[in-house]
């Protein structure tokens, strides 16, 4: 194709959404094409650093993100806030409309790939001649699982209370055991319905589903092909898998210090091979005082060595942030190391001492695990983490803490044990070689290019017809 394309990329507010976005630009401009990457003023100075042969066809155009008395001064991501704000920053996000118009009016664009949060753009882009793809950075079954259009627009009508999410549901035909637990249940049975930005998460995801023209998954028919077809039936959409877009180790770099990783890698290059478990819950996991005194004492407990990640939550006061239980940095010194700071994640899962992963499986998590061949503890709080957790069970790529199914407490004994069974002891030795297996389908670049691949010669030719 002759003609440059022009392509607005338009992420919701969260770096483990904007990153995927991120990296879709990187591999439609290698094709030639140009893009737009729209998002606000302090999530583009977060980004990475675009390597030089993308200056001329990236974009990093900056919208101002509304000011709503109930953010904080600088919250423009989810990593800014603490959960219960999620719904403001939606408000504020929706107040990117009429500059995100006006930049289209503008800018006369081909395509727009945009997230679950913008309801109210598909008629906009319609309206404009923009042809529209839906970006779904989550994976097949979890946008299988949350049903037809009608389902998601009248949720309330079909599934009203938590039972109704324990079980697959009617419109998956195959035998799966992929549900909630009792208390994944009820965060999902609020995600159904209307919060403080005016619109349930369901309505929105509905509504940018039936004014698409296409939806993407970071998916591959290599790993779970059934659901992917099952979408096609749902939707009744083009339903184009990206492959499992495995990052380049540089991709990952928002904030590394160059002195922090000196640090970390001399850490690591003291341990032996695959002794360390790597401990991280994302950017939007706020565990509570108990959950996180029970996984600390958890890791201290299981003897075993481990780098554990724990960010500080933003906008929160020293005296409601949660605290490590009285001397325990100390009575681990030597064998953990607590790291507060952001920490290069793709480095550390790939360096030979690390041998595990305790994650809250949020499925680029999963995915950069899986693709250095780690095999993962799962600690699932929120979204799609408690469906991705069963998966990686079925599939025998780790194990998921034991907890209590009403309330979801885990205690200090069950996080020992499952970190020893999957680091050390023999029955854990399944995981370790299933994560090795695996990992030459999640790692293997030029498999996972081929996706990314059609998927451009799609907007190519998808564009001259119409």
């Amino acid at each position: 194709m002759d003609k440059k394309l022009h392509v607005v990329i338009f992420p919701w507010l969260a770096f483990g959404h904007i990153i995927p976005f991120f990296n879709l630009s990187k591999f439609i401009a290698q094709k030639g094409h140009k893009i737009s990457f729209v998002s606000t003023p302090r999530n583009i100075d977060r980004l990475p650093k675009l390597p030089p042969n993308f200056a001329s066809s990236i974009s990093l155009v900056k919208i101002l993100l509304p000011k709503i008395e109930e953010l904080q001064e600088n919250a423009e991501a989810t990593t800014d806030i603490r959960n219960e704000e999620m719904e403001y920053l939606k408000k504020a996000f929706d107040g990117l409309e009429t500059e995100l118009t006006r930049f289209l009016e503008d800018s006369d664009p081909d395509w727009i790939i945009y997230d679950f949060a913008p309801h109210w753009l598909p008629p906009i882009a319609s309206r404009l001649g923009v042809s529209q793809v839906l970006f779904v950075i989550f994976n097949a079954w979890f946008l299988s699982f949350w049903g037809p259009l009608d389902s998601l627009i009248n949720g309330s009508k079909y599934r009203n209370k938590p039972e109704d999410f324990m079980v697959p549901p009617k419109w998956i035909k195959f035998e799966t055991k992929l549900a909630y637990r009792r208390y994944e249940a009820n965060w999902i049975l609020d995600a159904s319905q209307k919060n403080g930005s005016g619109f349930s998460d369901f309505y929105r995801t509905a509504k940018v589903i039936d004014g698409c023209d296409a939806i993407i998954l970071r998916h591959c028919y290599e790993f779970e092909p059934d659901w992917l077809n099952l979408l096609e039936e749902i939707y009744n959409k083009s339903m184009i898998p990206v492959g499992l877009m495995p990052p380049e180790i540089q991709d990952n770099n928002i904030e590394e210090s160059d002195d922090s990783w000196d640090f970390i890698r001399n850490w690591l290059d003291g341990q032996s091979k695959d002794s360390i478990v790597y401990v991280a819950l994302g950017s939007e996991v706020n565990p509570s005082q108990n959950q996180l005194t029970e996984l600390a004492l958890g890791l201290e407990l299981s003897g075993i060595a481990f780098f554990w990640v724990l960010r500080k939550v933003h906008g929160s006061s020293e005296s409601d942030s949660v605290k490590l239980p009285s001397g325990f940095e100390e009575r681990v010194k030597g064998r953990g190391i607590v790291w507060s700071k952001w920490a290069p994640q793709l480095k550390i899962l790939s360096h030979d001492s690390v041998g595990g992963f305790l994650t809250h499986c949020g499925w680029s998590s999963i995915v950069e695990g899986v693709m250095f061949g780690q095999p993962l503890i799962t600690l699932p709080f929120l979204v799609d983490q408690g469906l991705n957790s069963r998966l990686i069970v079925d599939k025998m790529l780790g194990i998921e803490v034991p907890r209590n199914e009403q309330d979801g407490a885990y205690n200090r004994n069950s996080v020992a044990e499952a970190v020893k069974l999957v680091m050390l002891e023999e029955d854990g030795k399944i995981f370790r070689e299933k994560a090795k297996e695996m990992s030459i389908i999640f790692g293997d670049r030029g498999l996972h290019k081929r996706y990314t691949d059609d998927f451009v010669e799609f907007l190519e030719k998808k564009r001259e017809i119409i």
